[in-house]
């Protein structure tokens, strides 16, 4: 049994944000070559071959080999890895009509989706820090999405901010599942649990999307492999990431871990204006802390 530090969870979760905010830069730019489906394919079909050495190491360093699944595991990676499809590409036709840094703050109302879930589907009880956490948060919300006046009056100025509440539904959803399999597959080391759940669901995500594309877009498919060099970079970012949610999630609750995540904001600030030249207003910074505050809140009254 390999046994890890209290604190380490923190350090999983801090590394998996740190490489989400790159991997998710590198995406949108591949959305401008490749359109939302490509650019969302990129990050599994080429995280694939580094699943597999990840998982190898794993099991060479620990000495443990890979947990076999059961059915019942295979069916939450299964619908985890659809949902994780689903939301990773609603979050890039998102990024591609808002800003980058706006639509990372509206992701991060994940944590406080998966508290509402367990309040409505859980029946679980809500403290008076937890209220103020989901309604502060909330507001924060409000205050990243609201459209300015003369954008206000396009409807589709909406658009991009129920994409990005809806992805962030949905990787709650995924959050969720993917903790529950990656403690179902526990055994005598997390790492390797952590590691075969990142394979199992990658080769699923891969093998649906390559079936999608063979039938309904071969024209795509030819362009995602003559962009091999970029996406090269995207996939090993996206699957050392979700390793460390991974290992995150088999250490600490998915509240907890996805509150300190929070700090993808701030990373995604910085990736903004070295990469995409884009400004955050004073209103959207309001939002931004607003958000953080909340969910800082949700955290400590959890």
């Amino acid at each position: 049994m390999i046994f890890a530090p209290a604190w380490a969870w923190a350090v999983f979760t801090l590394t998996a944000a740190g490489g989400q905010t790159l991997r998710n830069a590198l995406q949108r730019d591949l959305t401008d070559r490749l359109g939302a489906a490509g650019a969302t394919f990129v990050r599994f079909l080429f995280g694939c071959p580094f699943a597999f050495l990840i998982l190898a190491a794993a099991c060479a360093i620990t000495n443990v080999a890979p947990p076999v699944p059961d059915a019942g595991i295979s069916l939450l990676i299964a619908t985890a890895a659809t949902l994780q499809i689903a939301a990773t590409a609603l979050m890039l036709v998102s990024m591609k009509q808002r800003s980058f840094v706006i639509v990372t703050a509206l992701l991060k109302t994940e944590a406080v989706q998966i508290v509402v879930f367990g309040l409505v589907f859980l029946g679980e009880s809500a403290t008076p820090a937890l209220a103020f956490g989901v309604v502060c948060a909330t507001f924060g919300v409000m205050a990243l999405s609201l459209p300015d006046p003369a954008a206000a009056l396009r409807d589709a100025s909406w658009r991009p901010i129920f994409y990005g509440l809806a992805s962030a539904a949905m990787f709650g959803g995924s959050t969720i599942l993917y903790r529950e399999g990656v403690l179902r597959l526990g055994g005598a080391s997390f790492v390797v649990a952590a590691a075969t759940e990142l394979l199992l669901g990658l080769v699923l995500q891969t093998a649906l999307i390559l079936l999608y594309l063979g039938v309904f877009d071969r024209g795509g498919l030819a362009a995602i492999l003559a962009q091999w060099r970029e996406s090269l970079s995207a996939g090993l970012l996206g699957a050392l990431a979700t390793l460390f949610w991974f290992l995150a999630f088999a250490l600490e609750t998915a509240p907890r871990v996805r509150t300190l995540a929070l700090i993808e904001v701030l990373f995604a600030q910085m990736v903004s204006r070295r990469m995409f030249a884009q400004r955050t207003g004073a209103r959207e910074w309001l939002g931004v802390a607003m958000l953080i505050a909340g969910v800082a809140a949700v955290l400590n009254g959890g």
